[in-house]
């Protein structure tokens, strides 16, 4: 059995404003999924060069500026930084680098940071995203692998990410969300350009999707992409704000639905995973992480789909079908 591990730390409180929605409480929500007895590891801070390879200067330069005034700056409506959010931003950037360079060597590794990634663009910060995470890691990650898939179930979609890679071939980009909503983007026809045209698969679903949808996108369109695409290591952005219970969704899964989804990448792929949180604020967050690492260690079963998927996603799968095979 493939070995996990876990990567956290205290650090990650430091950016905090206790009343905003990205708190540290939801971190300790995640946090209360995992197995009793998993390592846990320290997260180490990214070097700024790595930071670099996906940000531009100025925008690293904004955020140290911000923090060193102290006090909280919003950037935007809903993205802050307070004195430590730099460091902290670095760290979360660091831990999802170990993070995939762990699932290189062998291991299961979930970096369960804040703040999120995904939406932080090559000069922008937005959507409480500072540093895109998951973006950092697979550019350092492709120093030493030729190819990285990522695949992003968060309820919103990775806008950044998608911008991040989205004329790059050594990079797969899928991610499943709810159409919309913010940030707007992520549509059916957005499928990459120039050579990276066809590596951006993009599945916006109708408000009220169940299981029976997702599992429909992963069976018929995400899974045979993996399969011809053939990474050499797997990034799951692991946003878990498309909970029924969860108060920015408008979807219907219930926590054992990420075991699902999780079950169904790790079985299509011959290298353990790297996951890094994005979103997730509800109250059963810490059930949906604990039924993503019993995927992982290969004891969970799959949910039932109960019903069938939608019309419209079936139109989208059709879609999507024409479009990237």
């Amino acid at each position: 059995m493939v070995r996990c591990s876990a990567i956290t730390g205290d650090i990650f409180a430091r950016h905090e404003i206790e009343t905003h929605d990205e708190s540290s409480a939801r971190l300790d929500a995640a946090c209360s999924g995992l197995p009793e007895g998993i390592p846990t590891i320290k997260p180490g801070i990214a070097a700024e060069e790595d930071i670099l390879r996906v940000h531009t200067r100025s925008h690293v330069n904004m955020i140290r500026e911000f923090s060193s005034h102290g006090g909280q700056h919003f950037i935007d409506q809903s993205t802050y930084v307070n004195g430590e959010s730099f460091e902290v931003a670095s760290f979360a950037t660091g831990a999802t680098i170990e993070a995939v360079h762990r699932s290189i060597d062998g291991e299961h590794c979930f970096a369960l940071v804040r703040p999120p990634g995904h939406h932080a663009e090559p000069d922008r910060a937005m959507g409480f995203c500072i540093f895109n995470n998951a973006a950092i890691a697979a550019s350092v990650a492709l120093d030493r692998v030729d190819r990285i898939a990522i695949i992003d179930w968060d309820l919103h979609h990775g806008n950044g990410t998608q911008k991040i890679f989205y004329q790059d071939d050594r990079v797969l980009y899928c991610s499943i969300h709810q159409g919309n909503i913010f940030p707007h983007t992520g549509w059916v026809d957005e499928i990459g350009s120039g050579n990276g045209k066809g590596y951006t698969i993009n599945a916006p679903l109708r408000s009220g999707s169940t299981i029976a949808d997702y599992r429909c996108v992963f069976e018929r369109v995400f899974i045979p992409a993996l399969e011809r695409f053939r990474p050499d290591a797997v990034i799951i952005s692991a946003g878990q704000d498309a909970l029924s219970d969860d108060p920015k969704s408008g979807m219907l899964l219930c926590p054992g639905d990420f075991g699902t989804l999780t079950q169904m990448v790790r079985d299509a792929t011959e290298h353990p995973l790297a996951l890094v949180l994005e979103g997730g604020y509800g109250p059963s967050h810490g059930d949906a992480i604990a039924a993503i690492f019993s995927a992982l260690n290969g004891s969970s079963n799959p949910s039932e789909s109960k019903g069938e998927p939608h019309r419209t996603t079936l139109e989208i799968v059709a879609a999507l079908n024409n479009l990237t095979t």
